[in-house]
């Protein structure tokens, strides 16, 4: 793991002194101006002592990363920001034709973290008096849903009964994946695979995750504003951010400039990866179509979380809890996740085609853990993944049961109704 502090416009780097038994391909750090590579957990311990957050693990994350090799994932790259302090790490590769090292600096597809961008932006639409959280749908989209008791709030909490059409669409992984990979759809085509299906709660029932609320949301926020979702993403999030590495492609196929390949595994088990990087995610958009970096991700969910994107009061709307698992709730396109050692961190996984991310931050948004393995449909990898955030914010109090993780409710967020493949081969 680099492990790096940011010191007075200073540019000299220097490994830490693990890396130097850690093989040359297996490890890369993108820095950038003004970062020194030292060991900068000195305020996370001090913090720790206060009784704020443990100081982090950073060889338990690193360490994460090179089990997630050995389960499937070509490359594994996590980044996290600890109150100035940066630390990454990245093991294995981003293409495995030409066998570039995976690094920090590429960019990805981020999946359903996605959901965290369109929940702010209508967050932030209501901050503007636009819309209101607890008012029906229909009301701002005549007619398109069945039920008018479905609100807003609903759709953003996973608790509409929309059915997932995801489900039926990736029942077969690659398959599914290969007949839509370069289809587009309008959003009413994607609702309308839904609205086929019965619904699996009453309006504010209990959560039940669907990737139709999403697109609904994504409907919301073109009818108020009248511009695409890309044009509110850039002009509310990306611009004032500065997020250089975060792009709304859609429906254009192609990640632009430096970035990691993804490879879907098959649910046959041994049956070769399949590289899934270039699609049009249109069976997604508003819910899961997002292209991102660890560094801009860990930017953007500290900002949310230190109230720099909505109002302190819709920013504790998006933080109303609904149970959602027992080690993690869900408010208004935020999960709250329960670690070990008592500490919840906020963000959300995104899993797409060859991707898997996860990205969460403290609740003052000022530790964040940005991480990703390019595979995707592999449970045993998946699980091993989310282990990042007890070494990023358990640190070394995170218990070691010896015991498998708990498995996570199916793909968690594409096709919930499809068990996991955890084969890892």
């Amino acid at each position: 793991m680099v492990s790096a502090t940011v010191v007075r416009g200073t540019a000299v780097a220097t490994a830490l002194v693990s890396l130097l038994t850690a093989p040359a391909h297996a490890v890369s750090g993108v820095g950038k101006p003004g970062v020194t590579a030292v060991d900068a957990q000195s305020d996370a311990q001090s913090d720790a002592k206060a009784g704020a957050l443990p100081a982090p693990d950073v060889t338990g994350v690193w360490n994460v990363l090179r089990t997630a090799r050995r389960q499937g994932a070509p490359g594994a790259i996590a980044r996290l920001d600890d109150r100035g302090s940066v630390h990454w790490a990245a093991v294995g590769v981003a293409d495995r034709r030409t066998r570039r090292a995976i690094s920090n600096a590429d960019r990805f597809r981020i999946g359903s973290v996605t959901k965290v961008f369109s929940a702010v932006v209508l967050l932030q639409l209501a901050d503007e008096k636009k819309l209101k959280l607890d008012a029906p749908v229909n009301r701002y989209l005549p007619g398109l849903l069945p039920d008018d008791r479905i609100t807003v709030r609903h759709v953003l909490s996973h608790r509409s009964g929309l059915y997932d059409y995801t489900n039926d669409m990736f029942a077969r992984t690659v398959p599914g994946f290969e007949a839509v990979r370069g289809k587009v759809f309008t959003y009413r085509q994607l609702v309308n695979r839904s609205l086929g299906k019965p619904r699996t709660t009453k309006p504010g029932g209990a959560y039940s995750y669907s990737n139709t609320n999403f697109v609904v949301a994504g409907m919301l926020i073109e009818k108020l504003t009248g511009h695409p979702v890309r044009t509110e993403y850039r002009n509310r999030i990306i611009e004032p951010l500065e997020l250089t590495d975060t792009f709304y492609v859609h429906p254009g196929k192609k990640i632009p400039g430096r970035h990691t390949r993804g490879y879907l595994t098959p649910d046959a088990a041994g049956a070769a990866l399949v590289d899934a990087t270039e699609q049009t995610v249109s069976w997604a958009q508003s819910a899961g179509a997002v292209i991102s970096s660890t560094r801009d991700l860990n930017t953007f969910l500290s900002a949310l979380l230190g109230g720099r994107l909505t109002s302190k009061a819709q920013l504790a709307q998006m933080q109303r809890w609904v149970p959602a698992g027992s080690t993690q709730a869900y408010g208004l396109g935020l999960r709250r996740r329960d670690l070990s050692c008592g500490v919840s961190v906020y963000g959300h996984t995104g899993a797409v085609q060859g991707y898997y991310t996860y990205a969460f931050a403290s609740k003052d948004g000022k530790r964040s853990l940005a991480a990703l393995a390019n595979a995707s449909n592999n449970g045993a990898l998946h699980n091993t993944m989310l282990t990042t955030l007890e070494s990023a914010f358990c640190g070394k109090r995170a218990k070691k049961s010896g015991r498998a993780p708990a498995p996570v409710e199916g793909h968690e967020d594409v096709a919930p109704g499809i068990t996991l493949e955890t084969d890892t081969n």
